[in-house]
């Protein structure tokens, strides 16, 4: 997954009225303001209430839901034929704007979605590095050595031990 591709979606989906958050890794880059490794996928984080939306797009462009070993409730992924994967993470806000946390996943909180960043020289929404550093917890899952990268250069930007 090419960062043209990333920034090619996002704003189309932006204008489709489709409100996304970049997540994963690319969200690293975005915070870092640069591309420091290739992409597999894409992880974005939408509003429940655009997911149908966001589906029927997905779907008119070829992406197709994949099975997984782990069944997730709050997210799920597609592919397309030319191999971009997207991983969709779900939340919901309440009457007053803050994110309704639910049960089955320690996912999105209020401050989670505050962050912005820069991908080819476009400026997008993204998780906060807060929620990168939560999510990125050895003693919570494992992590890949990708991982322990991207939290290394984001704790030499950001000035935190990791």
């Amino acid at each position: 997954m090419n960062s043209k591709y990333v920034i090619e979606l996002y704003e189309i989906l932006n204008d489709l009225g489709i409100e996304i958050w970049i997540d994963g890794g690319w969200a690293v880059d975005a915070l870092l303001g640069k591309q420091t490794r290739s992409h597999q996928d894409l992880d974005i984080a939408v509003e429940c209430k655009n997911l149908s939306k966001l589906r029927e797009y997905l779907e008119k462009q070829n992406y197709k839901e994949i099975e997984r070993d782990e069944d997730k409730k709050w997210d799920w992924v597609l592919r397309d034929n030319d191999e971009h994967e997207i991983e969709v993470h779900s939340f919901s806000f309440d009457d007053n704007g803050k994110i309704v946390e639910e049960n089955y996943w320690d996912g999105y909180s209020s401050d989670s979605l505050s962050g912005k960043g820069v991908i080819n020289t476009q400026e997008v929404r993204c998780v906060s590095l807060e929620q990168l550093i939560k999510t990125h917890n050895p003693e919570k899952r494992k992590l890949k050595d990708t991982d322990y990268k991207d939290m290394e250069l984001l704790s030499k930007k950001f000035d935190f031990n990791f």
